[in-house]
């Protein structure tokens, strides 16, 4: 990740942090190389992250980080989590899995547990495209984008049993952080 990159997940990472309380148990869903928790090490009580371009399974600090695809790589026997974080990720699962990303962050999300999401909108890929052309990212993942389109965002996870908390913009109005709380009486697991 060049310096670019790691501002904007920084940014990201922030931006969410305002959302876990301290002590939390938290699922990084696309986690890479664990920033999220090296970041917010002191505000999270424990998690997990998971991610399919790991070679293999790792740790970071006391968290550890599983080489695979949510929820299916997920181990079994894991806790239910207090707040799941997607951050720059829901724009690369393709429209076939939406449902089915929904209801597994559902499942393993405690009564009352948030999804914390972020999705750029979509004038983030020409901007991130010149960005590469120039050198000035790596542009993680770019060739995944499928023009996403974040007004979907609240459908696709109310589907899934998730109830809309917040919605902000932030990045010069360029990004899009999305909160949804798992109700009380969910039939989820």
């Amino acid at each position: 990740m060049k310096l670019i990159d790691r501002v904007l997940q920084r940014w990201r990472i922030a931006k969410a942090a305002s959302f876990i309380p301290r002590g939390a148990r938290v699922l990084d869903l696309a986690c890479a190389d664990g920033a999220l928790f090296r970041q917010l090490d002191a505000q999270v009580g424990d998690g997990l992250g998971i991610d399919p371009v790991l070679k293999h399974n790792t740790q970071v600090g006391r968290f550890p980080l599983i080489a695979g695809w949510f929820p299916q790589d997920m181990p079994a026997a894991a806790p239910r989590f207090d707040v799941i974080t997607m951050l720059a990720v829901l724009e690369h699962i393709p429209e076939t899995e939406w449902d089915k990303v929904a209801r597994a962050c559902a499942d393993w999300l405690k009564p009352d547990g948030q999804l914390i999401i972020t999705v750029p909108s979509p004038l983030v890929d020409r901007i991130l495209n010149v960005l590469l052309f120039c050198k000035l990212i790596e542009g993680m993942s770019l060739e995944q984008h499928h023009g996403f389109d974040v007004s979907q965002t609240p459908g696709i996870f109310a589907r899934g049993g998730l109830q809309p908390v917040q919605k902000r913009k932030f990045q010069l109005g360029l990004n899009n952080l999305f909160v949804f709380k798992k109700p009380k009486s969910s039939n989820a697991i």
